[in-house]
């Protein structure tokens, strides 16, 4: 039943099925239910590079899906998330409905705290909604919290290991050249400290198909400024392959 509203992107409607569905792309399922979405190219290709991971299935389209699984545990796929929530979202929507019913996603953000140090890692509690995608699959409102059972082990685990982690909100948006210093100011006070572009919709589409979802972000560039400071945060080689080899640990508990 649609949600009528005077907005568009307000009418909510929570049909569970549409005109195009993501089983109707399905063409055999996956053996495993585990993934890991990341968004570090060049960890991928160091993977590639010593056969730690093998191609499982390239999915079609005019930008093709790849989805590689690890060599030494094959329990385990891995792919590289599409920048946005309609391209990323979407995608994990497609996943869900060929087997994938845990997910871990690691990637980097812009800080909202100047304090926020370059490779300090976020568990994310959720995210404010301030882009489209996510009003498709949930009835609005302004924030979207994650599974706080899934979250919660994972805490447990991150601090079982000693990994210093924050946890809280991010702010995700559409719009990289519109984050204005007033919204940055606004968001920030709202308790979002990161800003990014998937986990709104991310964390809605797991809601609405019903699987687990995690996901830790690290503190990259910073928006929290006068002026943008990139911080190298893509030089942070180590960091961006540690995490994708915490996340291949974390999608086993969640």
């Amino acid at each position: 039943m649609i949600l009528r509203a005077d907005l568009p992107l307000l009418e909510f409607d929570d049909a569970q099925t549409a005109q195009l569905n993501p089983e109707h792309l399905v063409d055999r399922p996956f053996s495993t239910d585990k993934l890991i979405i990341t968004f570090f190219p060049e960890v991928m290709e160091q993977l590639r590079g010593h056969k730690a991971i093998e191609l499982e299935r390239e999915i079609p389209g005019e930008n093709p899906l790849l989805v590689y699984r690890f060599t030494d545990h094959p329990e385990i796929l891995i792919t590289l998330g599409f920048v946005g929530c309609p391209a990323c979202g979407s995608n994990l929507d497609l996943l869900n409905a060929m087997g994938i019913n845990k997910v871990m996603f690691c990637g980097g953000g812009g800080v909202l705290d100047p304090d926020f140090e370059p490779g300090q890692l976020l568990l994310v509690d959720g995210a404010i909604r301030d882009e489209g995608f996510s009003h498709h699959y949930l009835a609005p409102s302004r924030y979207v919290h994650s599974e706080t059972a899934v979250t919660d082990r994972i805490a447990a685990y991150l601090d079982a290991q000693q990994i210093a982690c924050r946890r809280g909100l991010t702010w995700t948006t559409d719009a990289i050249f519109r984050e204005t210093p007033d919204k940055v100011a606004q968001r920030r006070q709202e308790g979002a400290q990161i800003v990014e572009m998937e986990q709104a919709g991310c964390i809605a589409v797991a809601q609405f198909r019903h699987f687990s979802y995690g996901a830790i972000i690290y503190g990259g560039d910073d928006v929290s400024q006068t002026e943008w400071a990139d911080r190298g945060w893509r030089s942070l080689a180590g960091i961006r392959y540690d995490l994708v080899m915490l996340c291949q640990q974390l999608v086993q508990l969640i």
